[in-house]
């Protein structure tokens, strides 16, 4: 449940430390806050965290270096906050494997509401857990562990997928022979509350294609419908039954 949640803030601002530290824990969480990278790893060393809010620009190593540090590393929602409010910006923090991103000024209320998103759509690794929970899609060879968040390719490789690129993949195969819009796949793989832009979509439909086509420039598996949208245009099935 979300009061067992556990959310380190990790901001060079004592001021916006201390309020969302206490606004969090208002609304039932347990927080850590850190001002610096150094001190985010050391409390990521000795107790278990379930979402970093990560602001981007701090001295020392930034936001965007941490949040590729992290992701390296493992699957942790990243909640990103800055300053920057541009499309651009917007789109380097998710390609870095960040899970949401927040521009500044930001009301308490929004960010309480993405938290709230990202731990929903977060997927926690259970090794016990049975087939039919973990949800394992597989597609023209490919093998997709939902609980593990786990790619791996016809040759047994494991790939890995940044936090928007898994997300979209899902949302593909959740629905396969269906043609998605644009804003389609906004809600069904991030969210409104995400503040993406429509043309993202077409960047990470494009990255997704290169992890899993054969040949990125003429795609097999996720096909685009001139005027509409794309479309996931492969056999799909799900613990071995088709989807």
């Amino acid at each position: 449940m979300d009061g067992a949640r556990h959310i380190l803030v990790v901001d060079d601002d004592s001021d916006i430390r201390g309020l969302l530290s206490n606004f969090l824990a208002r609304n039932g969480y347990r927080v850590s806050v850190a001002p610096n990278g150094a001190a985010m790893m050391q409390t990521l060393s000795t107790v278990r965290i379930d979402l970093v809010v990560l602001d981007i620009t701090m001295p020392g190593e930034d936001g965007l270096t941490l949040c590729r540090r992290l992701r390296a590393s493992g699957t942790m929602p990243i909640i990103m906050l800055t300053a920057r409010g541009g499309e651009a910006d917007r789109i380097v923090g998710l390609e870095m494997g960040a899970d949401d991103y927040l521009p500044k000024p930001f009301s308490t209320g929004e960010l309480l509401a993405r938290v709230r998103a990202v731990l929903r759509r977060s997927v926690m690794s259970d090794p016990d857990a049975p087939a039919e929970s973990r949800r394992v899609f597989e597609f023209a060879g490919w093998r997709l562990d939902m609980t593990r968040r786990q790619l791996h390719s016809p040759a047994k490789a494991l790939v890995d997928l940044r936090a928007t690129e898994f997300d979209l993949l899902v949302a593909f195969l959740e629905r396969p022979q269906r043609v998605l819009t644009r804003d389609q796949l906004l809600d069904l793989a991030r969210g409104r509350a995400a503040s993406l832009f429509d043309r993202s979509i077409d960047v990470y439909v494009s990255r997704l294609r290169y992890r899993i086509e054969v040949d990125p420039s003429e795609p097999e598996l996720i096909k685009t419908v001139r005027g509409e949208g794309y479309v996931f245009d492969a056999p799909v099935t799900r613990n071995g039954t088709a989807w």
